[in-house]
């Protein structure tokens, strides 16, 4: 098969390999300039929200510049240089703090566009949250940019929901063999909610009653997911394997009906293994996931290497002895610590952890003594200010662990 197309800007004669090639270069360029796109609109979005976030703080001091400004131009210059000349000030402290003020010009912008009942509490909680979806977002697009497997999975979502909504019956008729032909009603694809609780049983609902029981849902169930009905559930568990289930043998129906044990139908053994995370199989597509073990391996994997056909594969490989006691779904910049058993807390960055193949042990997270093991993995979030964890009945800031570096001894917490 010989075609001539248009490659780089000329006509070339090709064969069905160099299409397919070329086709594929293609639509990573596309995909590359699409991300891009979509990660500079979410970088001047966190910019905007950072500068109101911060003006939020200190907005006493903004409104004082702006009750003592003569003009637009005057207050901007304030806001993005410190500039008060000009500017009247109710006490000396407000003018010094005013001249420490370096807001870019987009957030001052902002700020000055912004409406009063944006002070309200819960408008501020808001903007709190939208920041952190923010950050998710440009950890998502830079993930994909600098990752060829994650660019691959988007890739492939893409062509098959355009496969999806623009796909043409057969046009070939076939006569006279009805019975050959057995043509299977295909279920109409909606967005559900699954619910499994700490005793591993487990329903779909829709997701109006989802919204309407939130609260409570959030408080009776461990686990709760939101997938499409024609797709599949991801358990992994302490062992290392990878269960999936799909979506439509779960039982739907309403949001107090009991469920049924999702024992009966996958592979998952709730006797001999506990659950570690469930996951929709096409959120994991996107992100890269966490294991660490007792022993203290722990990698990194792209989550497109769990887009399986088979009911049961191994996730990870394990050592003789160990168990999985962590797996997290990495979607945006976090740190990682390590707690041991005998009180040693180990804070690392997670982009120090390799990312390796499901078939891989890892490497070592942390040294450990010869009777100590890895009792407990806290992902932290680098976009909340304020962490705290719980050791034996006793808060801990996040942020007095030292920061080290992977395959460290860590810091002893007395208690």
């Amino acid at each position: 098969m010989n075609m001539i197309a248009i490659a780089d800007g000329r006509p070339e004669t090709m064969g069905l390999r160099d299409i397919i090639a070329r086709n594929v270069a293609f639509q990573y360029e596309i995909a590359t300039r699409k991300y891009t796109t979509l990660l500079n609109k979410e970088l001047e979005k966190r910019e905007i929200q950072e500068g109101l976030i911060r003006a939020c703080n200190i907005i006493d001091l903004i409104i004082e510049i702006l009750r003592g400004s003569k003009d637009r131009a005057m207050v901007k210059n304030c806001l993005t240089n410190g500039v008060t000349d000009g500017i009247k000030f109710r006490s000396k402290s407000s003018s010094v703090m005013a001249q420490q003020l370096n807001f870019t010009e987009r957030q001052a912008n902002a700020i000055l566009d912004m409406r009063l009942y944006k002070l309200i509490g819960l408008e501020i909680e808001a903007l709190m949250k939208e920041n952190a979806e923010t950050n998710a977002n440009i950890y998502k697009y830079e993930d994909i940019l600098e990752r060829r497997d994650a660019m691959a999975q988007v890739i492939i979502q893409d062509l098959d929901t355009i496969k999806k909504e623009y796909a043409k019956k057969r046009r070939t008729r076939i006569e006279n063999a009805e019975e050959a032909v057995y043509e299977e009603k295909k279920q109409e694809e909606m967005e559900i909610v699954f619910l499994m609780d700490k005793f591993g049983y487990c329903k779909t609902i829709d997701v109006s009653t989802y919204e309407r029981n939130k609260e409570a849902a959030q408080a009776e169930f461990k686990y709760l997911v939101r997938c499409k009905n024609t797709g599949k559930i991801c358990v992994f568990t302490n062992t290392g394997q990878l269960h999936t289930v799909k979506a439509a043998d779960v039982p739907f129906g309403k949001f107090r009906d009991k469920g049924l044990p999702i024992d009966n139908i996958s592979n998952y053994n709730s006797a001999n293994e506990s659950a570690m995370l469930v996951a929709s199989q096409s959120d994991l597509n996107l992100y890269r996931l966490l294991f660490v073990t007792k022993q203290a391996m722990c990698k990194l994997v792209s989550g497109g290497e769990f887009d399986v056909t088979k009911r049961t594969v191994a996730a990870t490989k394990l050592n003789e002895g160990d168990e999985v006691i962590c797996v997290s779904i990495i979607n945006e910049h976090q740190h990682v610590i390590f707690q041991s058993a005998g009180g040693y807390f180990l804070r690392i960055d997670a982009d120090e952890i390799s990312e390796l193949k499901k078939t891989a042990v890892g490497v070592r997270g942390m040294k450990l003594g010869t009777t100590d093991y890895v009792e407990q993995v806290y992902c932290c979030p680098l976009s909340e200010e304020a962490q705290e964890l719980m050791y034996h009945d006793k808060k801990i800031e996040v942020n007095k662990i030292k920061l080290g570096k992977r395959d460290g001894k860590g810091t002893k917490i007395k208690v």
